[in-house]
C-alpha cells in the first residue's frame, strides 16, 4: 500500500492512533496536551469510527482526578478507555493509576511531558511529570519524535491490551507535542490487523457485569495484601517481549527500526550517550557529524522505560563502550541522580568492565538544547575524570555544574531552508505559519517542519516561528538560529531584540512597514542596517499594517505576511501557493462568514502586490550602534535592570545562575511591567480635549490601564510639559477646588485595542485612534511619565462609589500581557484601584495568572503614594480557594496574636502606648481606624521597642492594618476543578472576596467548555454545541443564606459593579462576584473592540441579568437579593447570539440543531430570570431580628 504522508503536529498523531483503540475517553484540558482532546472530539462529532465501528464517546470531567476515576470506572465496565495529560494533571490522576495498575486494566494515557510547578509554573516541556509517575505500574513508553508518536502511539494500545498492564506513552511537550511534522500515517487497517481480538473479549469477559458479578477493590489487612501485590510480577517480566514484537511489527510495516532499546552511532563506539525524547534527534545530527571526522560515539535511546528490560538493553548497547553519559530531563533535588542516570548505573553494577557512567540534567522547561551543547557532553566525556552531575544549556556560576559550550551552529542537511517569524500574538503570524507548512507539506515533495516559541504573554506577546524545508526528513529539534529568510510584524521589535541575529549571507528580510522606503531607512537601528550590508541581506517592506486596515481585518497581518512569504521565496509556485491558501483560508475562516473569508481572500492577493524592495548601502557595513540613551524614567531597579529587561528581550538564556541569587524561592519584584514600554500598539488613542466630558469611562474599560485621568493642581501644573498644559482644561466636578483636568495615554504601553474609542459616550468623540508615532513626536509619552509618576492620584476628592471618582485613584495593576481588549482585566484594576493598598491576592492558575504573574512582567505594583501594594501568589489550579482561606487564617492568627499580647501587657506599659493598645484592640477590624493610625502607632512603638510587646508588635507591624482578601479565578477553576473548594471556603463563613472572572469558557488552555458554558456554545470538547446548561454559580452560593453574592457586568452598569465590590468587601464574611468577561475565544463581531457594546447587550437581552444579594438585609426583615437594571427585552436574546462566532458557527455547520439548543439556551435564561424575580419579590419581614451571618 502507498504511503499516506499528512503534516500534524505529535498532539494530533497521537489523537490519531489513540482513536482507533479508544472507545471511551475521559477528558480535561491541560496545556500542551488539550489539542489531543480536542481532536478526539472533534473527530466523535464527525461521526469518525474507531476500531469497533464506533464514534468514540468523549465524557468531559470537572478536574484532571474527575477524569481519572472516569476512565477507572469505564474500564471496570468494560470500555478500552483512553485519557490525554500533563504536569500537574498527571499527578492528579496518579491515585487512580496506582488502581488501575494494581487492577490490570488496558487503560493507556497519552503525556505531553511538561515541567511540574515547583519554585514557578512553566507549562513547558520536560520529563519531571511522568518521572513523578513511575512507580505507580504503569508501563512507560516515549516517542522521540512526530512521527515516531505516529509509529508507536497504537504499540502502547496493542501491548495494554495484550500485556494487560496499561502504558503511559510520552512525549515532549511543545518540542513535539506541538512542533509541526510531514509524517507518514498509520493505517487503522494495520492496527486492526496487530490488534488481539482474543484479549480484547477476555478484558470484556472480566469487567463488572450483574451476569457475572463479582467484587473489585475490596480493602485487605496485614495477612493477605503483600503476597497479592506480588501476583502481577509476571506482567510485568512478559511487557518487554510483547512490546518488542509490536515494535518489530510496526518496524516492517513501516520500515523504521523500533525496539525496546536503539542504538544509533559507531558499532566500536567508546563514548555514548544515553538518552530518551526529542533531544535523541538532535543527538543523531551531531553523532553523524562527529563519525564524519573519524570519533567513535553513539547514542541509546531509550523507548520503553518501564518496566526497564536489561535484556534488551545489553542486546544493544556495544560491548565497545568505556564511558557513558545519561541525560536526564528533570530534576530530582536531593537525589543522588535523576532516575534515568540511576537505572544504568544499576544497570551495569557489578558487570565486568563496566563503563564509567556520569549523568546530567538539560532541557526543563523546553530550554533549546542544540548541537553546541552535545558536542559539550562528548567532549566532556573524552576528558580523563569526565564532570558528573552536569548541566548543559545554562551558566551554572553557584554549584558550577554547568559544560562550556561553544557557538550556536545549525546541523541541518544541505537542501533545508530555514525561516524565522517575529509576530505578535493575536496578530495571526502564528496561525499563518501553521497553514504554510501544511500547504508546503501536503502540495510538496519537501518534509516540512514548524515549532512556535512564544513569551509567557496572551495574545499580545511575542512569537517566534520557526520553519525547515527540507528534501530530506528533519531531525533539528531546536530552534532556527541560522535563518535564510528572517519576517518581523512588528517593527518595534527591531529595536527590542536581535530580530536579524544568525541570518545567513544573502539572505532574506521581510518587514512589515508603516513608513515609506525613505522613511524606513531613517527608522532601521544601526545594528539592523550593519548587518544588512555585511551580510548582503535582499531587503523588503510591506505596509500589512494598512493593508489589513483598510481591507477591514484590524490588526491580523498574518495572511498578507503570509501570501508575501510565498512570493519571495518561491519555495511553491506563487500561483499555486495562492491558490492553496484561499482553499486554507476557507477551511479556517467559514465558521466566521463569509465575509472574513472575502477579506482574506484581498489580503492574499495584495500581499505580493504590496512588496517594495529596500536598496541596501554598503556603507551600511561599517555603522556603529547609537548612543544608547539614558532615560531615567524608565530605570528600574537592580533586579529590574539586570534580570527583567534582559529577560523582555529574549536574553534569559545568557542569565546565569548568579543572576538569581537572593529570589532562590521563585518570588519576583513587584511593578516591572512600569519599565517594559513595548510600544506594540501601532495605533494608540489621542484625547480631543474640546469633546471630553470628563467622565472617564475610557479608563474604566482600558484593559492595560494605560490611559488615566488626572487632577492637577497649581504646583503640578506649572511643573508640566508644555504638551499637558497645552491640553488640560478645567476640571468639572471639584468643588471649591481649582484643578486642571487632562485624560492622558502612555502610548508606549498602549496596545491599540481600541476599546476606549468605541466607549467614549460623548457626542463628538473625544478619542480617536492615530499612528503611535504620532503621538510620540507629538511628546505624549513624555506627558505620560510626568503624570503617571510625579502627579499625585486625587482619590479623594470624589466619591470612588462611581465610575468618574473611582478612575482617579492609581492602578495598581498595570500593562501586563493580557489580550488586546481583554473583559477580564478591567475588574481587576478596579479592585486595586479600591483596595489595593491592603490587598493580598490567591489566583488560580489560568489566564488572570498568566498575565498576573508571567516572568519578568509582574504588572501589580506599589502605590507612588504609600509604597504599599497588592502581594499576590499563585498555587494551582484547583486549590486556589483554599490557598486564598489559608492566607486569610495566617493573617488573622497573627493578628490575633498581637491583640493577645496587647492585651497581656497593657498594665505594664507606658500610658500613650497602652492606650494605643486599647484603640488598636477594639479597632483592629476597623479598616479607616486602623490606616489612619498606622504609621503614629509604628514611630511610637519605635520609640518603645526596648519593651518586650512593643518589639513583638513591631516586629509584625505589617499586620496592624486590616488585609483585604482576595481570591481571583476564571469560570474553569471556579465551576468546575475548584469548586469542591470554593464550596468550602464560602461555606467556611471566613471573610475572604472571590471574584470570578467568568468567560464561560477555559480561555487560558485554548477555548474548551466548561460548566459555565452555555447551551449551544461552540467550544474545544463540545464540537456540536454544547448540549446542556450552564451552571449557576451565583443561585447555589446564595442557598447558603450568609454569603455575599453579586452578579456584575462592567459594560453594562459600572456604578453597580463598584457598589457591589464595596459592599462585598465590607461584609464580614464570604463574598462571590461573578464578572462577566468577554474573551477573544468567544469570537465578537467586530473583534473585542466591539465587546463593550456586546457586553452591555448581554444584559439587556436577559443573557447575564445583574443583582446583589447581601444577606445583612435580612436582619432588616428586608429582601436581601436586589437585581439591578431594567426589565430584559427578550427580543434582543438571538442578535446576541450570532454577534458571537461560539454560536452562530454552529448556525452555519447544523442550522436545525443550532436552532434547538439556542431555543434551550433562551428558556434556560428566561427560566433563571424568573426564578431571580421570585427570590426578588419575596417578604423577608419575618427574619427581622435573626442574626444571617454563619456564626
Amino acid at each position: 500500500m502507498s504511503k499516506v504522508m499528512k503534516t500534524m503536529d505529535g498532539n494530533e498523531a497521537a489523537a490519531y492512533a489513540s482513536y482507533a483503540f479508544t472507545e471511551v475517553a475521559g477528558i480535561y484540558p491541560i496545556t500542551p496536551s488539550s489539542p489531543m482532546a480536542d481532536h478526539i472530539d472533534t473527530w466523535a462529532a464527525e461521526g469518525k469510527k474507531n476500531l469497533f465501528g464506533s464514534p468514540v464517546r468523549v465524557v468531559e470531567m470537572q478536574s484532571e482526578a474527575g477524569a481519572a476515576g472516569t476512565v477507572h470506572g469505564s474500564l471496570q465496565a468494560g470500555a478500552l478507555t483512553t485519557t490525554y495529560t500533563a504536569s500537574q494533571g498527571l499527578l492528579l490522576k496518579i491515585p487512580n493509576m496506582y488502581k488501575i495498575a494494581g487492577q490490570l486494566l488496558p487503560c493507556v494515557i497519552h503525556v505531553a511531558a511538561r515541567s511540574v510547578a515547583a519554585q514557578a509554573l512553566s507549562i513547558f516541556g520536560d520529563h519531571q511529570d511522568i518521572y513523578a509517575a513511575r512507580q505507580t505500574g504503569f508501563a512507560m513508553l516515549c516517542s522521540h519524535s512526530v512521527q515516531e508518536v505516529m509509529d508507536l502511539a497504537g504499540v502502547a494500545h496493542l501491548a495494554a491490551i495484550k500485556g494487560r498492564v496499561p502504558f503511559l506513552h510520552f512525549f515532549d511537550g511543545f518540542r513535539t507535542s506541538h512542533e509541526i511534522q510531514k509524517i507518514e500515517l498509520m493505517d487503522y487497517a494495520e492496527f486492526d490487523r496487530l490488534l488481539d481480538k482474543d484479549a480484547v473479549k477476555a478484558f470484556k469477559d472480566s469487567c463488572l457485569t450483574p451476569e457475572n458479578p463479582k467484587t473489585r477493590g475490596t480493602a485487605q489487612n496485614d495477612d493477605i495484601y503483600f503476597q497479592t501485590r506480588e501476583l502481577t510480577n509476571p506482567f510485568y517480566e512478559a511487557l518487554p517481549d510483547i512490546v518488542s514484537e509490536y515494535m518489530s511489527e510496526i518496524s516492517r510495516i513501516t520500515g523504521r527500526e523500533y525496539k525496546p532499546f536503539v542504538y544509533y552511532g559507531d558499532l566500536q563506539a567508546e563514548r555514548v550517550i544515553v538518552a530518551m525524547g526529542s533531544v535523541t534527534q538532535a543527538l543523531e545530527q551531531v553523532i553523524d557529524y562527529l563519525r564524519s571526522k573519524g570519533e567513535k560515539v553513539g547514542l541509546l535511546k531509550v523507548y520503553l522505560y518501564r518496566p526497564f528490560s536489561l535484556k534488551h538493553l545489553f542486546e544493544v548497547m556495544p560491548k565497545s563502550v568505556r564511558k557513558i553519559a545519561v541525560l536526564d530531563r528533570t530534576k530530582e533535588p536531593g537525589s543522588l541522580g535523576e532516575p534515568l542516570y540511576l537505572d544504568i548505573k544499576f544497570a551495569f553494577y557489578g558487570q565486568q568492565n563496566a563503563p564509567l557512567i556520569v549523568g546530567g540534567r538539560y532541557g526543563l522547561s523546553s530550554k533549546d538544547v542544540d548541537p553546541s551543547q552535545i558536542f559539550a557532553v562528548f567532549e566532556n566525556l573524552k576528558q580523563k575524570e569526565p564532570k558528573d552531575h552536569f548541566t548543559i544549556g545554562i551558566n551554572d556560576d553557584v554549584s558550577h555544574t554547568s559544560l562550556p559550550c561553544d557557538e550556536k551552529i545549525s546541523l541541518s542537511n544541505e537542501s533545508t531552508t530555514e525561516c524565522l517569524f517575529y509576530g505578535l500574538g493575536a496578530d495571526g503570524t502564528v496561525g499563518a505559519n501553521k497553514n504554510s507548512i501544511k500547504i508546503i507539506g501536503d502540495n510538496t515533495d519537501f518534509y516540512a517542519q514548524a515549532y512556535f516559541a512564544y513569551d509567557s504573554k496572551k495574545s499580545g506577546g511575542y512569537t517566534r516561528s520557526h520553519l525547515r524545508f527540507s528534501k530530506k526528513p528533519i531531525r533539528s529539534t531546536y530552534l532556527v538560529s541560522t535563518p535564510h529568510f528572517v519576517a518581523c510584524s512588528v517593527p518595534a521589535y527591531l529595536e527590542t531584540y536581535d530580530v536579524l541575529e544568525g541570518i545567513r549571507e544573502n539572505g532574506t528580510f521581510l518587514l512589515n512597514s508603516i513608513w515609506s522606503e525613505k522613511e524606513t531607512i531613517k527608522h532601521l537601528p544601526n545594528k539592523i542596517k550593519r548587518i544588512l550590508a555585511q551580510k548582503k541581506i535582499n531587503f523588503y517592506i510591506i505596509n500589512a499594517t494598512k493593508l489589513a486596515r483598510d481591507i477591514g481585518l484590524g490588526n491580523r497581518t498574518n495572511t498578507i505576511m503570509q501570501s508575501a512569504f510565498f512570493k519571495l521565496t518561491n519555495i511553491v509556485d506563487y500561483e499555486l501557493a495562492k491558490k492553496l491558501m484561499k482553499e486554507l483560508a476557507h477551511k479556517t475562516y467559514s465558521k466566521r462568514g463569509e465575509a472574513i473569508v472575502e477579506m482574506n481572500y484581498k489580503a492574499i492577493d495584495i500581499g505580493a502586490n504590496g512588496l517594495v524592495k529596500v536598496a541596501v548601502d554598503s556603507a551600511w557595513a561599517s555603522l556603529q550602534d547609537e548612543v544608547a540613551k539614558e532615560t531615567n524614567a524608565y530605570k528600574g531597579t537592580p533586579f529590574v535592570e539586570k534580570i527583567a529587561k534582559p529577560m523582555e528581550k529574549a536574553r534569559g538564556n545568557d542569565l546565569p545562575v548568579s543572576a538569581f541569587l537572593g529570589y532562590e524561592d521563585g518570588h519576583f519584584e513587584s511593578g516591572t511591567t512600569e519599565f517594559e514600554k513595548r510600544g506594540v500598539g501601532v495605533i494608540v488613542p489621542r484625547w480631543i480635549e474640546s469633546n471630553c466630558i470628563q467622565c472617564n469611562q475610557c479608563a474604566s474599560v482600558c484593559p492595560h490601564a494605560v490611559i488615566r485621568p488626572f487632577l492637577l493642581d497649581d504646583a503640578e501644573f506649572n511643573a508640566a510639559p508644555s504638551g499637558v498644559k497645552e491640553h488640560a482644561i478645567d476640571a468639572k466636578g471639584t468643588k471649591e477646588q481649582k484643578l486642571k483636568y487632562k485624560i492622558q495615554v502612555s502610548p508606549l504601553d498602549c496596545t491599540g485595542c481600541e476599546l476606549c474609542v468605541q466607549e467614549c459616550p460623548s457626542k463628538e468623540k473625544s478619542l480617536v485612534m492615530v499612528p503611535i508615532e504620532e503621538e510620540i513626536d507629538f511628546g505624549e509619552q513624555e506627558n505620560a511619565d510626568y503624570l503617571f509618576k510625579k502627579v499625585r492620584y486625587k482619590d479623594e476628592i470624589m466619591t470612588k462609589e462611581n465610575t468618574k471618582g473611582a478612575q482617579f485613584a492609581q492602578p495598581l495593576f498595570e500593562f501586563h500581557g493580557a489580550c488586546p481588549g481583554c473583559g477580564e482585566t478591567p475588574y481587576i484594576t478596579l479592585v486595586t484601584r479600591l483596595f489595593g493598598e491592603r490587598m493580598i491576592v490567591a489566583n488560580a492558575t489560568g489566564c488572570s495568572s498568566i498575565y498576573g504573574g508571567s516572568a519578568p512582567s509582574t504588572p501589580y505594583r506599589k502605590s507612588i503614594k504609600s509604597g504599599f501594594g497588592p502581594a499576590w501568589g499563585n498555587s494551582l489550579f484547583e486549590d486556589n480557594a483554599e490557598f486564598g482561606l489559608g492566607m486569610k487564617v495566617a493573617t488573622q492568627t497573627i493578628r490575633e496574636q498581637m491583640a493577645m499580647v496587647m492585651s497581656d501587657d497593657l498594665a505594664n506599659v507606658p500610658n500613650d502606648l497602652a492606650a494605643f493598645y486599647k484603640e488598636w484592640i477594639q479597632k483592629r477590624h476597623d479598616v479607616p481606624a486602623c490606616v489612619a493610625m498606622r504609621d503614629e502607632f509604628v514611630a511610637l512603638l519605635e520609640r518603645h521597642k526596648d519593651i518586650k510587646s512593643a518589639k513583638k508588635i513591631l516586629d509584625l507591624k505589617q499586620y496592624i492594618t486590616k488585609k483585604s482578601h482576595w481570591i481571583f479565578g476564571g469560570d474553569g477553576w471556579a465551576y468546575d476543578i475548584g469548586y469542591g473548594g470554593l464550596d468550602h471556603v464560602l461555606a467556611s463563613g471566613e471573610n475572604v472576596n472571590v471574584l470570578v472572572l467568568d468567560t464561560e469558557v477555559y480561555s487560558n488552555t485554548g477555548g474548551q467548555s466548561s460548566k459555565a458554558s452555555r447551551t449551544g456554545a461552540v467550544a474545544q470538547f463540545a464540537a456540536a454545541g454544547k448540549p446542556v446548561q450552564k451552571k449557576d454559580l451565583g443561585q447555589i452560593a446564595m442557598t447558603y443564606g450568609y454569603i455575599f453574592v453579586a452578579q456584575v457586568n462592567s459594560n453594562a452598569n459600572y456604578n453597580h459593579l463598584i457598589k457591589a465590590l464595596i459592599a462585598a468587601e465590607a461584609y464580614e464574611g464570604p463574598s462571590l462576584i461573578i464578572a462577566y468577561s468577554p474573551c477573544i475565544a468567544h469570537g465578537i463581531k467586530g473583534g473585542l473592540s466591539s465587546s463593550g457594546e456586546q457586553g452591555e447587550l448581554a444584559t439587556k437581552c436577559g443573557y447575564w441579568p445583574i443583582y446583589t444579594f447581601d444577606p445583612r438585609l435580612q436582619d432588616e426583615g428586608k429582601n436581601p437579593l436586589v437585581m439591578a437594571g431594567k426589565e430584559p427585552d427578550w427580543g434582543l436574546y438571538d442578535e446576541f447570539l450570532m454577534n458571537e462566532v461560539r454560536y452562530n458557527s454552529l448556525k452555519k455547520s447544523n442550522p436545525q440543531h443550532a436552532s434547538e439548543l439556542f431555543e434551550k439556551n433562551k428558556q434556560d435564561a428566561q427560566r433563571r430570570y424568573r426564578q431571580l424575580k421570585r427570590l426578588a419579590n419575596a417578604d423577608f419581614s419575618d427574619e427581622k431580628g435573626f442574626n444571617h451571618h454563619k456564626d
